[in-house]
């Protein structure tokens, strides 16, 4: 039987939105490196990049991956390739968004959209601000199913075609926009997609003390490729020297940390080999 996400018991909400506030209240408290504020519905009054800009714009586009060059000197001390830069931002932004969509699943069953009009960047300071939604897909039996702004779908797997589906809309058109710069066909940048998507969960799995829980959640979010998703989220367990047991996957796309980097590359990269994979596990317990 396919195991519900939901971590905590649900209040009762007055309101879709007071829900979300509430959500994305104890999201951004338990996850350091999701760097998002919340802000009030409708348009940014400082009139900032937006998501949607970013698909839609090239000079805010542009914006996006200089701010990132510059991160990446002051932090490293070298001038990034272009493609670099533009592959670091862009698994930020897919890892940080699929997140604001994926954590309400996690904890709560309940599926935002999350609209590119709704994210606000700080090209300045690498944030986020999340414009609050006030709707979200939800099961029947969720105790906010008759709010207004509440969408019921009839079962769990329906909730997880809904997820899928909102990350899928939300960042297809900076896909396209971006793909040039990175260089890379939409197979790669799908799998960036899909890797972005899984660790996240894998990581709000870890932060709550529930491994095995989020990798159950997410591979019956993504048991296999599901179009455009290009594979599943393939985890597996590595054995260490003292019998215990490391869960792992495989990237299918590439953040190109390692071109930072060349002696550290990621531990789900397809660079980093079983051997190197355990013995950095095992330093970390």
């Amino acid at each position: 039987m396919a195991m519900a996400p939901a971590t905590t018991a649900v209040a009762p909400a007055t309101s879709t939105a007071a829900a979300l506030t509430s959500t994305y209240g104890r999201l951004i408290a338990l996850c350091d490196a999701l760097n998002v504020r919340t802000a009030p519905p409708g348009p940014d009054p400082q009139g900032g990049i937006t998501g949607a800009d970013l698909a839609q714009d090239e000079d805010a586009l542009r914006a996006f991956i200089d701010a990132e060059a510059v991160r990446i000197r002051e932090r490293h001390g070298c001038s990034p390739r272009r493609d670099v830069a533009a592959s670091r931002v862009l698994h930020d932004y897919l890892w940080s968004v699929s997140l604001l969509m994926s954590g309400p699943w996690y904890m709560e069953r309940r599926v935002p959209r999350v609209h590119p009009t709704d994210i606000r960047l700080d090209l300045t300071r690498s944030t986020f601000e999340i414009a609050l939604v006030s709707d979200f897909a939800c099961l029947p039996d969720d105790p906010a199913a008759g709010l207004p702004g509440a969408r019921v779908t009839p079962h769990a797997e329906a909730l997880r075609a809904e997820l899928r589906s909102a990350v899928v809309d939300h960042v297809r058109p900076l896909l396209a926009a971006i793909g040039p710069q990175l260089r890379r066909g939409p197979r790669a940048l799908w799998g960036m997609a899909l890797d972005d998507l899984v660790s996240g969960i894998w990581h709000l799995g870890r932060t709550l003390d529930q491994e095995d829980q989020a990798l159950r959640a997410a591979t019956e979010l993504l048991p296999h490729s599901i179009p455009p998703f290009p594979g599943g989220a393939d985890f597996r367990h590595l054995t260490g020297h003292d019998g215990q047991g490391h869960p792992t996957r495989t990237r299918l796309g590439c953040c190109l940390y390692y071109k930072l980097d060349s002696t550290q590359a990621c531990l789900t990269c397809p660079r980093t080999c079983d051997t190197e994979r355990i013995r950095r596990l095992e330093e970390r317990t």
